[in-house]
């Protein structure tokens, strides 16, 4: 089995990219980064959709993203909770996906891999310059110039996107097929003290929305149904 760094958030999109992973062939390196995210849940939720998606291992690698602040999840800042707006979303945070990224490569290039997974979603997602296919291909061109495995042609990175233009319905349609458990899962920007979602938050109404769209019942429990 071909080896493969795949980024994990324990969120829905990176559960079912894992999956998408799992079931491709690959042998799968979870990395789940530890940026100080108020919602912290999701770190356990990766712990657990890891174990039960047989990554081969799973690393929680903590890099504060408070010490830049910028974004409602990093930051003194409310979460919204009267639905979409327009521009990108206070949500954003700054840069993510391409530290996430670089995080990914530089475990990739130790282990030797040329394949790296990550949940991206430019369709329901909407604002967030991060999630593009085009910001993905100059990663993908960026990584040969500046690793040493990608000088020495001994590596080719290419970043797997298997859910960048798929509706959230048919991402949970997806996971549903690959044997996602979405018990395990979390999207919520906001969740109370004991981890339940709030149901208000952008995250839990494109959640809720696809779940609907999709036909099925969210297994979680929300503060506010809005289902």
């Amino acid at each position: 089995m071909k080896p493969a760094v795949c980024l994990l958030s324990g969120g829905l999109d990176s559960a079912t990219c894992l999956a998408f992973a799992r079931r491709d062939g690959f042998a799968c390196h979870a990395l789940t980064i530890d940026y100080g995210q108020r919602h912290r849940v999701e770190l356990e939720s990766a712990r657990k959709v890891a174990a039960s998606l047989g990554a081969v291992r799973h690393l929680v690698v903590p890099i504060d993203l408070r010490a830049f602040g910028g974004s409602a999840l990093t930051d003194d800042l409310d979460v919204p909770k009267t639905g979409p707006s327009n521009g990108i979303p206070i949500t954003y945070v700054p840069a993510r996906n391409t530290v996430f990224l670089s995080l990914a490569l530089a475990w990739a290039e130790v282990l030797s891999c040329s394949d790296i997974f990550i949940g991206i979603n430019a369709v329901d997602y909407y604002g967030y310059p991060d999630c593009r296919p085009e910001c993905i291909k100059a990663f993908e061109i960026m990584a040969q110039l500046a690793t040493k495995a990608g000088v020495e042609g001994r590596t080719h990175v290419r970043i797997h996107t298997p859910l960048v233009h798929l509706s959230k319905a048919e991402i949970i349609n997806l996971a549903q097929e690959l044997g996602v458990d979405f018990k395990l899962t979390h999207s919520c920007y906001d969740p109370d003290p004991s981890g339940r979602p709030c149901g208000l938050c952008d995250s839990c109404r494109i959640r809720l929305k696809g779940f609907r769209e999709a036909g099925l019942q969210d297994p979680l429990e929300y503060i506010h149904e809005n289902r």
